[in-house]
């Protein structure tokens, strides 16, 4: 199902066919390098994780697959994640390394935070990135989102950034 586009992008929700963009994706030391998860050990894992993948039913929304539009190409994952040992929404999002420096993390998430407070009613969306991860607080930046506090992740520096509803533009 999608859930909303860009002039360049379509994000939607994942399905199976995926499998094996995300394990590919997942499989690049740099992609994931900044980001705590392990890679998966294969497309059948890959192939578990949609099919256990329930953020959709259970909050409404989550992390969607990323398509150029003009070719239907997966270029990676944008999306919501709510998180109830804190009870906040995070932002995130992940690319194949071929399409970064494009321009298109900032236009998904973007993406994602306008469906986030128009669709969803969202009040407030936060945003993590480690430290060293210069070309995320980058996105996060650009998409309006500002520095709040400084958090431990993974047993590294990490920073915390927010966004209301009123101030997004």
């Amino acid at each position: 199902m999608i859930i909303t586009e860009t002039n360049r992008l379509i994000l939607r929700e994942f399905i199976f066919e995926d499998a094996e963009n995300l394990y590919k994706l997942n499989s690049d030391p740099e992609v994931i390098k900044y980001t705590g998860d392990n890679a998966f050990q294969s497309v059948e894992e890959a192939k578990i994780f949609i099919q256990n993948y329930d953020a959709y039913s259970k909050y409404g929304y989550g992390r969607w697959a990323v398509e150029l539009k003009a070719t239907k190409q997966f270029i990676g994952w944008c999306g919501l994640k709510y998180i109830p040992s804190l009870n906040e929404t995070d932002i995130g999002f992940r690319l194949i390394k071929d399409f970064w420096e494009k321009g298109y993390a900032t236009e998904a998430a973007k993406a994602s935070l306008e469906f986030g407070f128009n669709v969803l009613k969202m009040e407030v969306i936060v945003g993590r990135a480690m430290k060293e991860n210069v070309a995320s607080i980058k996105v996060l930046e650009k998409i309006g989102m500002v520095f709040w506090k400084e958090f431990i992740f993974d047993e590294h520096p990490g920073l915390y950034f927010k966004i209301e509803k009123g101030d997004f533009k």
